[in-house]
C-alpha cells in the first residue's frame, strides 16, 4: 500500500513539473512584454477572464498610413515587425499629398483598412460625425487591459475623445516646446542672469537694446525678435507667463475665450511697452518667421521666444556668422504673483481609428489592439523610429540614447523614415530612445521641454464641439487678431479692444461660447 502511495505521489510531481515547463514555454512566446490578456502569439489568450482560442498562424492586419518620404520603403522593417507581433501585415502607403482624398474614398466605399491612421487633427475633426453615428469602434474601456496601451496619457486621450468617449489611439507630440532662447554671451557681458520673471525679461530686452551687448560701439541691437504670429510667435508664450488661459478658460462657472481675461490685456500692455521703447523689431506685425530668425541669427536681436527646439538649427546657422556666440534657453518665467505655466497643444498629431465596416467584431478589435500593444513596446518603438541597431544607429554608452552618427543617412531615409508615421505614443509612454545631441544647449532645451509637462496650461475646449466655431471661428477670430495688434501698436485703447470683442460676439462668437459650454456640460 505504501509503495502504491509513493508511485502516486511521484506521478503527481511529474505532472506538476510538466505543467510548469509548459507554462514557461508559453511565457517565452511573449517577446514584447505585453500582458497575457492580449497575447496573440500563444495558443490561448485571456479576455475578460475567459479563455479564448487564438489562431497560431499570424493574424492578418491591414493598415493605411501616410507616406512622407519620396518612395515606399523596403519591407526589411516590416518583416521584423511581423515576426515580433506574429502578424501578417499589409501596409497601404499613401503619399501625404493624396492621403485625405484616399481616406475619404475608402470611407465612402466601406473599404477602410482595419487600422486607419488620420494624418492630423483637422482630418480627425472631419470624422467626428461618423464616429457619433457608430461607424467606428470605441476603444477607451479596453485600453487598460493592455500593458503598453494603458500607458497612453489620459490628458491626451481626453483631447481625442468624442462626447467623452475614446475611439482612437494616438501618435504623441510634445505638449509644449515653448520658451526663451537668448544670447548668453550678451547676458554675461552685461551681468544678467537667465530671466525668471517678466520684469527681468523686460530688463534684459532693455539692456540688449541700450547697452551695446555686442561691444561694437554702435546702436544696432534690439532685445526681442518677433513675427506676425500670435500663437507660435512670442505673444502666446508671454501670455502664459502672465497666467492667461490657453485659448479658453473658466470664469464664473462658464468657459469664455482667453481675450476676455485681464491677463490677456496684461500681455498686450507688456508687448506694447516692448514696441514703444523699441526693445523689439518695429515691424513685428508683418514680419515672417524667416525674418524673425534672421534677426536673431545675424546678431541684430538677443531674444527669440518660441520653440526651444529651434535652438539647434538657429545655432548651426548663427555660428557661421559668429563662431563665438553662445545661446542658452529658459522656460520657467512668470509675472509677479503668478505661478509658472505654459500653453500646450492637444498632445497628438495622428490618431488611429478602427472602422466597423472592416473590423467585424470586438474579438477582432482586441486582436488589433494586441498588435498595437506589442507595437508600442520599446523593441518596436525603437525599430520604427531609429531602424535596426548596428545598421542604422547605435546605443549611446549610457544606454539612454540612439546615436546615428557614422551611419549612412541615405540608407536610413530609404529604409526607416517612412515608418516614423506609424509610431504610437511618445518616448515617455513607449520607452523608445531619444536622439543624441552633440550641441549641449539642444540637450538642455529637450530637458526643459520635458519640464514643461509639469506646468502645462491645457485648452479645455480641445475635446469639445461647436459647429459655429468649425464653420466660422477662424474667420471671425481675425477681428480679435487685428484688434490685438492695433492695441499693441497704440492704435486703439481698451475701449476699442472691447468693442472688437462685442463685434466678435455679434458675428457668431456668442453662439460659439454657448455651444462650447453646452458641449462642456455634456462631457462632465
Amino acid at each position: 500500500m505504501t509503495k502504491v502511495r509513493k508511485l502516486v505521489a511521484l506521478f503527481c510531481v511529474l505532472v506538476l513539473l510538466v505543467g510548469m515547463l509548459a507554462a514557461c514555454g508559453n511565457n517565452g512566446n511573449n517577446t514584447s512584454g505585453s500582458n497575457n490578456k492580449a497575447n496573440t502569439k500563444g495558443d490561448n489568450t485571456v479576455v475578460d477572464d475567459k479563455a479564448v482560442e487564438v489562431p497560431a498562424e499570424p493574424f492578418k492586419l491591414t493598415i493605411m498610413a501616410n507616406l512622407h518620404s519620396p518612395e515606399v520603403p523596403s519591407d526589411k522593417l516590416e518583416k521584423i515587425i511581423e515576426e515580433i507581433t506574429n502578424t501578417d501585415l499589409t501596409i497601404q502607403w499613401v503619399p501625404d499629398g493624396n492621403y485625405d482624398e484616399k481616406l475619404n474614398t475608402s470611407f465612402a466605399t466601406g473599404t477602410m483598412p482595419q487600422a486607419t491612421y488620420l494624418r492630423n487633427i483637422n482630418s480627425f475633426g472631419l470624422f467626428k460625425d461618423a464616429i457619433r453615428n457608430d461607424q467606428f469602434w470605441e476603444v477607451g474601456p479596453l485600453l487598460d487591459d493592455y500593458e503598453n496601451l494603458s500607458k497612453l496619457k489620459d490628458e491626451v486621450l481626453k483631447n481625442t475623445s468624442v462626447d467623452g468617449k475614446v475611439y482612437s489611439i494616438y501618435q504623441g507630440r510634445p505638449l509644449s516646446r515653448q520658451g526663451l532662447i537668448y544670447r548668453k554671451d550678451w547676458a554675461d557681458q552685461l551681468g544678467l542672469a537667465a530671466p525668471t520673471t517678466t520684469e527681468e525679461l523686460l530688463e534684459m530686452a532693455k539692456q540688449f537694446t541700450e547697452k551695446d551687448p555686442d561691444q561694437n560701439g554702435k546702436n544696432d541691437t534690439i532685445g526681442l525678435a518677433d513675427r506676425a504670429d500670435l500663437v507660435y510667435g512670442a505673444f502666446k508664450t508671454i501670455s502664459s507667463w502672465f497666467g492667461t488661459p490657453n485659448n479658453w478658460g473658466e470664469k464664473d462657472g462658464q468657459l469664455v475665450p482667453e481675450f476676455m481675461f485681464p491677463e490677456y490685456f496684461n500681455t498686450m500692455d507688456f508687448m506694447k511697452t516692448l514696441h514703444t521703447n523699441k526693445y523689439m523689431n518695429q515691424d513685428f506685425p508683418v514680419a515672417s518667421k524667416t525674418d524673425q530668425q534672421a534677426m536673431f541669427k545675424n546678431g541684430k536681436a538677443g531674444m527669440y521666444i518660441g520653440s526651444m527646439a529651434d535652438v539647434l538649427s538657429l545655432h548651426k546657422d548663427a555660428i557661421e556668422l559668429n563662431p563665438n556666440l553662445v545661446y542658452d534657453v529658459q522656460n520657467r518665467i512668470a509675472a509677479p504673483g503668478k505661478e509658472h505655466g505654459i500653453w500646450s497643444i492637444p498632445g497628438y498629431g495622428t490618431v488611429v481609428l478602427f472602422p466597423k465596416s472592416t473590423v467585424k467584431d470586438e474579438a477582432e478589435l482586441k486582436q488589433i489592439l494586441s498588435f498595437f500593444d506589442h507595437f508600442m513596446a520599446p523593441e518596436v518603438a525603437n525599430l520604427v523610429n531609429w531602424g535596426i541597431e548596428g545598421e542604422h544607429y547605435k546605443v549611446s554608452p549610457d544606454g539612454k540614447f540612439a546615436d546615428t552618427g557614422g551611419f549612412d543617412a541615405d540608407i536610413k531615409n530609404r529604409e526607416v523614415q517612412a515608418y516614423l508615421a506609424l509610431e504610437i505614443g511618445e518616448p515617455s509612454t513607449n520607452g523608445r530612445f531619444n536622439g543624441v545631441y552633440n550641441y549641449d544647449t539642444k540637450g538642455k532645451a529637450e530637458e526643459l521641454i520635458l519640464d514643461n509637462d509639469t506646468i502645462l496650461i491645457h485648452d479645455p475646449t480641445a475635446p469639445l464641439e461647436s459647429l459655429t466655431y468649425t464653420d466660422k471661428g477662424a474667420a471671425i477670430y481675425k477681428l480679435i487678431q487685428d484688434a490685438t495688434y492695433q492695441y499693441m501698436l497704440g492704435s486703439i485703447d481698451k475701449a476699442g479692444f472691447e468693442a472688437a470683442v462685442d463685434n466678435w460676439k455679434k458675428q457668431g462668437g456668442q453662439q460659439i461660447i454657448e455651444e462650447f459650454n453646452a458641449s462642456w456640460a455634456k462631457s462632465k
